[in-house]
């Protein structure tokens, strides 16, 4: 997509979603609901375009890591305002929805990478060392959030204590910290792979002027995005509610809302045969998803003194594990084929029907 299109759409859908959410035109009607979803995903598709044209001027891997932070700042959003809404099981919406970003992500967003990258080009290369890193630190994070807290015995149930809260989010911010400066400064070299057909498809950079108004429109889509879906949070509750679904649908929904731009872009890279660019936007969304948003909702979950569930029910581990044990094969030889792509899709098209279906 080309600069100039940052003064067309995606700055007068942000525009008109604020103004249908600040003169009130987000109530209970069917034609309500439906303009609000709408202009919702596109202040989403906004806001990560701009994120992209902030991410084009710094260049990479620090490109990824500003889609991947503006992607968990969107997730943090909406988690809170389903958690504020006060409906029942609004304490598990966090839980469900960081499991669900990295099923879709692990699964759905790599598979379909790897699927698509594969048919186009038979095998695409990447460097193992980066994916390596990336699930080192992913799997030590996902143990400490998702699996350990249903093991203590400081809180009866899958809980942390305030002060087990504490402690894993220091120890996810610590992880997340060092792989940033592994990634950014002592080994950047991992994580960035020039192929022949980088020259066709490279773009102009923006100027500074444009990355200053990508910038501030970037600010601007989060805020809306984030009043936006609490206005439509109970919409979402009552059509999972109708539909008779478990309540970890609305987990799914939140995530998919906010992956599904990402999930594109990273296509897209596999499309032009730059699957490193999609391991990295992949993994590193998953890392973010998680290191970053357990430390966000802890601090909010603490000072308002809310109940927060994340250990994960058996049957999720199992899924959980088979999907990262897959995602280590797959990535284990620095080349892809569509078969990992294929048994990735399948993983996730279990975990989203033992959902609907428990």
């Amino acid at each position: 997509m080309k600069i100039k299109a940052l003064y067309h759409w995606t700055s007068i859908i942000p525009l008109l979603a604020a103004l249908f959410y600040l003169f009130g035109f987000l109530n209970n009607t069917t034609f309500s609901n439906i303009t609000g979803a709408i202009l919702l995903f596109g202040t989403v598709l906004a806001a990560v375009h701009h994120a992209e044209v902030i991410a084009h001027k710094v260049g990479e891997p620090y490109g990824t890591i500003i889609l991947a932070i503006c992607i968990t700042i969107l997730e943090v959003g909406l988690i809170v305002s389903f958690m504020f809404s006060g409906s029942e099981g609004a304490q598990t919406y966090a839980r469900d929805t960081i499991f669900a970003a990295v099923m879709i992500i692990l699964n759905g967003i790599l598979g379909i990478c790897i699927w698509v990258g594969s048919r186009k080009y038979k095998e695409q290369f990447f460097i193992t060392k980066s994916a390596t890193t990336y699930l080192v630190s992913l799997v030590a994070i996902l143990v400490l959030t998702l699996i350990l807290p249903n093991y203590t015995s400081s809180v009866i149930g899958p809980y942390y204590s305030e002060k087990q809260l504490i402690f894993i989010s220091l120890a996810c911010l610590t992880i997340y910290g060092s792989f940033l400066m592994f990634q950014t400064v002592r080994h950047r070299n991992y994580f960035v792979v020039k192929t022949p057909d980088d020259t066709l498809h490279e773009a102009a950079p923006p100027t500074i002027a444009q990355t200053i108004v990508s910038l501030i429109l970037l600010i601007i889509c989060l805020a809306i995005v984030i009043f936006m879906a609490k206005g439509l949070s109970p919409v979402i509750e009552d059509f999972v509610e109708n539909i008779g679904a478990p309540r970890a649908l609305v987990g799914i929904i939140i995530a998919g809302v906010v992956l599904l731009p990402e999930a594109l872009a990273a296509i897209r890279a596999a499309r032009n045969n730059q699957i490193q660019s999609s391991i990295n936007l992949s993994l590193g969304s998953a890392l973010a998803s998680v290191g970053l948003t357990v430390p966000a909702i802890s601090a909010v979950c603490i000072y308002y003194d809310i109940p927060f569930v994340l250990g994960l029910d058996m049957k999720s581990i199992i899924l959980l594990a088979l999907s990262v044990f897959i995602v280590m094969l797959s990535l284990s030889r620095g080349k892809t084929n569509h078969l990992y792509g294929t048994v990735l899709l399948v993983n996730l098209a279990a975990y989203i029907f033992t959902v609907i279906v428990p």
